[in-house]
């Protein structure tokens, strides 16, 4: 599959949406508990998308035969995500999750050859490994301490990436026919659900401590992440080959680690510079390949 001009600038988009949606994310869980947080904005988002799609003459009818596709699609690229992520954060440190959370990559790629028949190329190899060097410089290089107390995080984290992974390469081996907004509005809406609801249900929230900067960073949660990024990262996969739209993804740590430092004031050293530098070029590396 050749990768489009196009393709490359969706996956920008969604690298950006989401890297600064780092940042905001950690600002919110200070003042909203992780489950409704990301199921409330999720479907905030989804409903704007239909209307947007509406709006623009596009009918939200589903096909019987696109149903089973689209009910799997939501479930490992939103409701296994956005859920187990949230909850491996209570048993991790943020820069432990994020690294498990970005093997996605090697998953993508693995499971691309045996679904979709895309090879590994060298360059697209080499790429995934200075990609990962990156991510490691972020995170200190120190590897993940596996005590039996942060095993429940590492194992929900570890199923998620593969979750991503694995509904980023089935969309590819079995197509969403919907288009990119549609997909987008119903992918999330059926995702989010049920880690709305498990929020309600297992979560106390208190919207009366949530401060004005909360209020503007949940606008841009649901605005930009749920519904630019994710309408941007649908049309990517459908022009790009699953690997390299999944490598693409690595940019968006180390965004969210550079914008945390000029937002939230954390370290930023030799060691996120020189992340930057190795990411930034397996990115490019995997767009040449």
């Amino acid at each position: 599959m050749r990768i489009t001009p196009a393709g490359l600038m969706f996956l920008a988009v969604t690298s950006v949406g989401w890297g600064f949606n780092w940042p905001a994310t950690k600002f919110l869980l200070s003042e909203l508990p992780p489950l409704s947080l990301r199921g409330v904005t999720g479907l905030l988002g989804a409903v704007l998308l239909a209307a947007l799609a509406i709006t623009r003459g596009q009918s939200l009818k589903v096909a019987a035969t696109i149903w089973p596709r689209l009910m799997v699609a939501a479930f490992l690229n939103v409701t296994g995500w956005m859920a187990l992520m949230g909850l491996a954060l209570l048993w991790l440190p943020a820069g432990e999750a994020a690294l498990i959370a970005y093997t996605m990559p090697i998953w993508a790629s693995m499971l691309a050859w045996p679904v979709l028949g895309e090879r590994p190329t060298l360059l697209r190899t080499i790429a995934l490994v200075m990609a990962f060097a990156g991510l490691a410089s972020i995170m200190g290089g120190n590897g993940i301490s596996a005590s039996e107390a942060k095993l429940p995080g590492i194992v929900m984290a570890l199923i998620g990436a593969v979750g991503f992974a694995l509904g980023a390469v089935l969309s590819k081996r079995f197509p969403i026919h919907l288009p990119p907004i549609v997909t987008a509005a119903w992918q999330i809406g059926i995702g989010c659900l049920p880690v709305a609801i498990a929020g309600l249900v297992f979560e106390t929230t208190h919207l009366d401590k949530v401060t004005g900067l909360g209020w503007s960073l949940l606008l841009y949660s649901t605005v930009v992440q749920f519904c630019i990024a994710y309408v941007c990262w649908f049309a990517a996969l459908v022009r790009l080959p699953a690997s390299v739209a999944a490598i693409g993804t690595m940019a968006v740590p180390v965004i969210g680690v550079f914008t945390s430092a000029l937002a939230l004031h954390e370290p930023l050293g030799v060691g996120q510079i020189a992340a930057l530098c190795f990411t930034l070029a397996g990115v490019g590396l995997a767009t040449r390949s």
